[in-house]
Protein backbone atom coordinates (compact mmCIF):
# COMPACT_ATOMS: atom_id res chain seq x y z
CA UNK A 1 0.00 0.00 0.00
CA UNK A 2 1.48 3.41 -1.24
CA UNK A 3 0.10 5.02 1.37
CA UNK A 4 0.18 9.34 1.76
CA UNK A 5 -0.30 11.46 4.23
CA UNK A 6 -4.31 12.80 3.41
CA UNK A 7 -5.87 15.76 5.11
CA UNK A 8 -8.06 12.71 6.60
CA UNK A 9 -5.38 11.05 8.36
CA UNK A 10 -4.22 14.46 10.06
CA UNK A 11 -7.41 14.79 10.93
CA UNK A 12 -8.14 11.69 12.53
CA UNK A 13 -5.29 11.89 14.44
CA UNK A 14 -6.10 15.70 15.52
CA UNK A 15 -9.54 14.57 16.46
CA UNK A 16 -7.91 11.26 18.71
CA UNK A 17 -5.19 14.08 20.53
CA UNK A 18 -8.38 16.86 20.58
CA UNK A 19 -10.64 14.29 22.69
CA UNK A 20 -7.87 12.83 24.97
CA UNK A 21 -7.03 16.41 25.65
CA UNK A 22 -10.66 17.12 26.90
CA UNK A 23 -10.47 13.93 29.15
CA UNK A 24 -7.13 15.29 31.03
CA UNK A 25 -7.21 15.79 34.70
CA UNK A 26 -4.21 16.27 36.97
CA UNK A 27 -4.08 13.61 39.02
CA UNK A 28 -2.99 14.13 42.91
CA UNK A 29 -0.02 13.36 43.89
CA UNK A 30 1.15 9.49 44.02
CA UNK A 31 3.82 7.16 45.57
CA UNK A 32 4.99 4.72 42.67
CA UNK A 33 7.17 2.67 41.91
CA UNK A 34 9.56 4.79 39.71
CA UNK A 35 11.96 1.75 37.85
CA UNK A 36 8.60 0.03 37.26
CA UNK A 37 7.21 3.07 35.48
CA UNK A 38 10.65 3.22 33.62
CA UNK A 39 10.15 0.28 32.36
CA UNK A 40 6.46 0.11 31.25
CA UNK A 41 7.56 3.85 29.44
CA UNK A 42 10.42 1.82 27.41
CA UNK A 43 8.50 -1.01 27.02
CA UNK A 44 5.40 1.35 25.07
CA UNK A 45 8.20 3.20 23.15
CA UNK A 46 10.00 -0.18 21.97
CA UNK A 47 6.71 -1.89 21.21
CA UNK A 48 5.09 1.28 19.69
CA UNK A 49 8.71 1.54 17.34
CA UNK A 50 8.07 -2.22 16.46
CA UNK A 51 4.57 -1.34 15.25
CA UNK A 52 6.65 1.77 12.95
CA UNK A 53 8.79 -1.39 11.31
CA UNK A 54 5.90 -3.07 10.78
CA UNK A 55 3.44 -0.80 9.11
CA UNK A 56 6.75 0.91 7.21
CA UNK A 57 6.97 -2.61 5.50
CA UNK A 58 3.39 -3.45 4.89
CA UNK A 59 4.09 0.48 2.90
CA UNK A 60 1.26 2.00 5.06
CA UNK A 61 3.76 5.07 5.72
CA UNK A 62 0.99 7.16 7.89
CA UNK A 63 0.72 4.65 10.55
CA UNK A 64 4.02 3.69 10.59
CA UNK A 65 4.86 7.50 11.05
CA UNK A 66 2.09 7.99 13.40
CA UNK A 67 3.78 5.04 15.17
CA UNK A 68 7.40 6.45 15.41
CA UNK A 69 5.89 9.57 16.84
CA UNK A 70 4.22 7.82 19.55
CA UNK A 71 7.16 5.65 20.39
CA UNK A 72 9.37 9.01 20.84
CA UNK A 73 6.56 10.76 22.49
CA UNK A 74 6.86 8.34 24.98
CA UNK A 75 10.96 8.45 25.22
CA UNK A 76 10.03 12.07 25.32
CA UNK A 77 7.57 11.94 28.33
CA UNK A 78 10.08 9.29 29.89
CA UNK A 79 12.89 11.56 29.58
CA UNK A 80 11.04 14.80 31.18
CA UNK A 81 9.63 12.94 33.61
CA UNK A 82 13.31 12.01 34.65
CA UNK A 83 12.55 8.28 34.48
CA UNK A 84 15.37 8.26 31.61
CA UNK A 85 18.66 9.54 32.11
CA UNK A 86 19.57 11.73 28.80
CA UNK A 87 22.07 13.96 28.34
CA UNK A 88 21.30 14.57 24.84
CA UNK A 89 19.18 17.54 24.08
CA UNK A 90 19.58 16.87 20.31
CA UNK A 91 16.66 13.59 21.04
CA UNK A 92 14.86 14.70 24.05
CA UNK A 93 12.92 17.80 24.98
CA UNK A 94 14.67 17.98 28.77
CA UNK A 95 14.96 21.61 29.52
Amino acid sequence: MNATITKEKVDKYLSITAEALKQIKISNEKSFDWKEKAEDFLDMATRYFDDAKYYKEKGDFVTAFASVSYAHGWLDAGARLGLFDVKNKKYFTID
